[in-house]
């Protein structure tokens, strides 16, 4: 085989020399002993059909969507395991009663995950990861039409699917989606009477935003 000419061996070596530079340029590497915060809007997409309140002739509870802010705190203590805390505004659901909008209240669902990152501590740019932990919700300003209403607080389990397309080495976009198990236990006060039922709410959380990591 013919020997390349010098100007294919210079023009070769130069190739291979930006191939390797680029192949090590994007450094991203997300992985153990990284904090990073998620900020975004979320929308909390309660499940069709809440429930009845079958003691003052109500058979459907229906509790309407709602956006507003939040934001995540979270800690990567091994390459791919790590956890996360969501919080947010306070969330203000309309209460609809077979239909008529004569009930409301507004919420806090603070969310605890431990999550998994299948590609941590790669230089992959797209970072996928699942979640699985706690949340606990605070309900608060209750108000119902002609009487009084109280929503207990509430403990239940949490999953979490989510996604960060990294842009450098601090920041990333980032998608995510949480399903909540919700179940108060409620009391409507009318005419001085006091009825109970419970309210199965049982949202899924869906968030956009920006990431940083620190």
């Amino acid at each position: 085989m013919p020997a390349l000419p010098r100007r294919s061996l210079i023009a070769l070596s130069t190739v291979a020399a930006l191939f390797a530079a680029g192949y090590q340029t994007p450094a991203f590497a997300y992985g153990a002993g990284d904090w990073f915060t998620h900020i975004g809007v979320a929308k909390v997409s309660p499940k069709s059909d809440n429930g009845d309140f079958d003691a003052i002739g109500v058979d459907k509870i229906d509790v309407d969507d709602e956006s507003g802010f939040a934001f995540t705190l979270g800690y990567r203590f091994l390459d791919n395991w790590g956890v996360e805390l969501l919080a947010a505004q306070r969330f203000e659901h309309q209460v609809n009663l077979d239909g008529a909008n004569i009930a409301s209240t507004k919420h806090l669902p603070p969310t605890l995950t431990l999550q998994y990152y299948p590609l941590g501590g790669t230089d992959a740019w797209v970072q996928p990861y699942v979640g699985a932990g706690v949340n606990y919700t605070h309900f608060s300003d209750e108000k119902v039409d002609g009487g009084s209403l109280d929503m207990d607080d509430s403990w239940g389990a949490a999953a979490q699917l989510g996604v960060d397309l990294l842009i450098d080495e601090h920041w990333s976009l980032n998608a995510a989606a949480w399903y909540l198990d919700i179940e108060s236990d409620t009391t409507a006060t009318i005419g001085g009477d006091s009825y109970d039922t419970t309210v199965n709410i049982d949202p899924v959380v869906v968030m956009g935003g920006i990431g940083y990591r620190f």
